[in-house]
């Protein structure tokens, strides 16, 4: 196969890699035009970050007396940023490398860009209007990608709940996190050793993902508090957490939460997360995060943030069709 630094194939890329640029420009100057402060955090951490089906890549330094300290690349710098936020930073914005061991696809790259972004003080509500006026700012008012063609002159708002009951006509709360009652429910078979997470995904991934952010981006809000992760839950209804996550051109493009700030609760989710992952994996791999615990103890102020895939988002400016066509190398 040709290299891909070959004069010809880069040839190929190059109108690509030109949208990209323009759009990383244009994604900067849009928040500093709203007063964030762009960051940059260690990609090397003792701690990669606690979701159950990540990946992580290890490495080790050596310091100058000879001591080895074990590390990893980092899968988001979330927990940085939030440490950030409680110095006193935000609001901050930051376009960074991370890495997630494993993937790979027309829109997976195990080394990519993610732009996040922490506001103090601001709501779902607000998070979701500043992340469409992004949209707004730095795509063209139609946007095509992979075949489908999406109109940013409006969007659409839709909680996990309501996609249930439209797309499966299944009432999933009132499931619980009950997995036979949602099988039941959503005229699913129960598959040997399937549990309510995973069936729920298949359903998500199946029955409502080919739905969203096609016509209009959809903005999918208030998970169930099962999968809040970071998330704070909704204080009008505990079921759920506030967090949304973002479809354009029906691609998943954003997640976001309005963050946990309780050191405790935050604490349960971790050594609950690192269970899960011990049972699946073997071995929680890397140790817990303990600074970053101690920097919610402290006290975190109200805020809401967002992981938002910049590689996706210039597939989509570009209307390329896969994420390689949006690398530099």
């Amino acid at each position: 196969m040709t290299p891909r630094w070959h004069p010809d194939r880069f040839a190929d890329r190059l109108p690509f890699l030109r949208r990209r640029a323009r759009l990383v420009a244009a994604v900067r100057a849009f928040f500093q035009a709203r007063g964030y402060w762009e960051v940059e955090t260690p990609y090397a951490v003792p701690a990669p970050g606690e979701e159950v089906h990540l990946r992580a890549f290890a490495t080790e330094r050596l310091s100058p007396e000879g001591r080895r300290e074990r590390l990893y690349l980092h899968t988001s710098p979330e927990f940085a940023m939030k440490r950030l936020l409680v110095a006193g930073a935000g609001p901050i914005f930051q376009i960074s490398r991370v890495w997630r061991n494993g993937e790979g696809g027309a829109l997976h790259a195990a080394e990519f860009s993610l732009l996040e972004w922490y506001r103090p003080g601001a709501s779902l509500e607000s998070l979701i209007a500043e992340t469409y006026a992004l949209l707004r700012a730095v795509l063209p008012p139609v946007v095509q990608c992979r075949g489908v063609t999406t109109d940013l002159a409006d969007y659409e708002r839709i909680t996990v709940a309501e996609a249930f009951a439209r797309h499966i006509g299944a009432d999933l709360l009132a499931c619980g996190e009950d997995a036979a009652a949602l099988a039941a429910a959503s005229g699913e078979r129960l598959r040997p050793g399937e549990s309510w997470e995973d069936l729920f995904f298949r359903l998500l991934l199946g029955r409502i993902e080919p739905h969203l952010g096609r016509a209009r981006p959809s903005f999918l809000t208030h998970w169930p508090a099962a999968q809040a992760a970071l998330a704070r839950r909704d204080p009008a209804d505990p079921r759920v957490a506030e967090r949304f996550e973002l479809f354009v051109c029906g691609i998943e493009l954003a997640n976001a939460f309005v963050e946990l700030t309780d050191a405790t609760e935050q604490r349960a989710r971790f050594l609950a997360d690192r269970a899960r992952r011990a049972a699946l994996y073997g071995s929680a791999e890397w140790p817990l995060d303990e600074d970053f615990l101690a920097a919610l103890a402290h006290g975190m102020p109200p805020a809401a943030g967002i992981a938002l895939g910049l590689d996706r988002l210039a597939m989509i400016a570009a209307g390329a069709s896969d994420i390689n066509d949006v690398l530099w190398l």
